[in-house]
């Protein structure tokens, strides 16, 4: 039976030279991540620490977040609490209309889509403009991120072009952008070069900069000890958007908390390698206060976190902190591309993840996992991703989520399984099925023939092999 997910899957694969970029494109940052990770000794003590220091915080969030708040406080920033994404986003709108705030310049947060900010202040008349590239050209392109660390990735530079000749930003910046990088005479209307088009966009965004009146990051990390918020990017984009505009507002959720600078150093040295393949970020930035003359707004949201807390099964997603090292290496992923998913965040983190948010939305997602383990292999933070999958799918049927096809035939394989003498005898006449004709063998209602021929069975058994070896081994 088709799902959500393999629709989409399927309008996905039709692509044949899609597929193969996606999948190589992460697979080579995979690959770079072992790279990194094969260079320190000391690699698998960093995750075993990463897994500890994550485990105690969020079994303590209450105790670190009243010192979070404390220090934040101390320190001249205004911090705010959300219980969920309509109350996080009126204490935004609250914050901008004291200050009458126009525009908004965002450095990438995928608490902000989660909590659908921008489209909340559109319909305000507030200006948002996402100053990550990436966020900015499927902003403009009126796409949603496909990955959480390299969002528009899956859009090739041709597309990008046409893109900024749309939106007018070609004909405004295209020829100061074209300056020693073309070839003179070249009309930049028709060119895809991505440094050209690299910095036509740091133009259009350098104005928005300038003229923002307020820059909104989100947070990789949390110091409770310091009350720092730390951002990582390889842009500088955060920090245009807090040295600019003189209103920083800091969405964050509770579980980024860290309890000091000491575990800080531990996270550092994971999350590049694993999100990006890279020692490090471009630029880490740690934000402690307001800039001169001012405000810092710091807005913790739960959302359904401290309920993810209480749950016994699937707490540790909490340990997550967004690398998409699952992403990367995920076989399905990787060949379906993230907009297969119903939930915003893909990939294995981001199927446990939507269970959590709405098992009832999201349960179709649960089919887009091989059960391979490989994500649990990679995480950082060694979040037992595809074992709470794999509980989850346990769980389909008390949800009224189970397909009924496969329990039918789930049912029938424990009869089979059950009964040797029945099971021998089937084994014995399964080669018939292999003179069936395909109208037979093919047919929909089993899933697995769509896209599988059906396999051909072996004349003879492995059981019926094994006790012939024994019989002639024991003469």
């Amino acid at each position: 039976m088709s799902t959500k997910h393999s629709i989409a899957a399927e309008k996905f694969l039709q692509n044949g030279e899609r597929v193969t970029r996606h999948d190589q494109t992460f697979w080579s940052v995979r690959t770079k991540r072992d790279t990194l990770a094969y260079e320190l000794d000391e690699w698998e003590n960093l995750r075993e620490a990463a897994d500890k220091i994550k485990k105690h915080t969020v079994t303590h969030l209450a105790d670190y977040l009243e010192q979070f708040e404390q220090n934040a406080t101390r320190n001249g920033g205004i911090v705010h609490w959300a219980k969920d994404a309509e109350e996080y986003n009126q204490i935004v709108l609250k914050i901008l209309r004291q200050h009458e705030v126009k525009k908004v310049v965002k450095s990438k947060s995928m608490l902000t889509e989660e909590c659908h900010l921008n489209d909340h202040l559109f319909k305000q008349g507030i200006d948002v403009v996402e100053t990550d590239l990436g966020e900015r050209i499927l902003q403009l392109m009126e796409l949603a991120p496909s990955h959480i660390v390299m969002p528009a990735i899956h859009i090739t530079r041709e597309q990008v072009a046409e893109c900024f000749r749309q939106k007018g930003i070609i004909a405004e910046h295209g020829t100061h952008a074209a300056e020693g990088i073309l070839p003179t005479g070249e009309d930049p209307n028709q060119s895809s070069d991505p440094t050209f088009l690299t910095r036509a966009a740091r133009y259009h965004l350098r104005d928005n900069f300038m003229t923002a009146e307020c820059g909104m990051t989100g947070a990789n990390f949390g110091i409770a000890e310091t009350g720092d918020i730390v951002v990582c990017t390889n842009e500088g984009n955060a920090d245009m958007s807090t040295s600019v505009p003189k209103l920083h507002i800091v969405s964050m959720g509770i579980e980024k908390l860290i309890p000091n600078y000491e575990a800080m150093g531990v996270f550092q040295r994971l999350l590049a390698r694993h999100g990006t393949g890279q020692a490090t970020t471009v630029y880490t930035s740690h934000f402690r206060g307001p800039r001169p003359g001012g405000e810092m707004h710091i807005i913790l949201v739960d959302n359904g976190r401290s309920s993810i807390l209480g749950n016994e099964e699937h707490w540790q997603t909490l340990k997550c902190m967004r690398c998409g090292a699952c992403m990367n290496t995920c076989p399905v992923y990787r060949r379906t591309g993230g907009y297969s998913y119903t939930y915003f965040i893909p990939g294995p983190i981001g199927i446990n993840l939507g269970m959590l948010k709405n098992a009832d939305e999201n349960y179709h997602n649960l089919s887009a996992c091989s059960l391979c383990c490989s994500c649990d292999n990679v995480c950082p933070v060694k979040v037992d991703l595809s074992t709470q999958i794999y509980r989850w799918r346990q769980n389909l049927d008390g949800m009224h989520h189970a397909d009924a096809m496969k329990k039918a035939m789930s049912k029938g394989m424990k009869v089979i399984f059950e009964h040797p003498n029945l099971y021998t005898s089937s084994l014995k006449f399964a080669p018939l099925v292999n003179a069936m004709p395909k109208c037979l063998t093919g047919i929909k209602l089993n899933g697995w023939t769509y896209g599988h021929e059906m396999p051909v069975f072996a004349k003879k058994s492995f059981h019926e092999i094994w006790k012939k070896q024994l019989r002639s081994e024991s003469v």
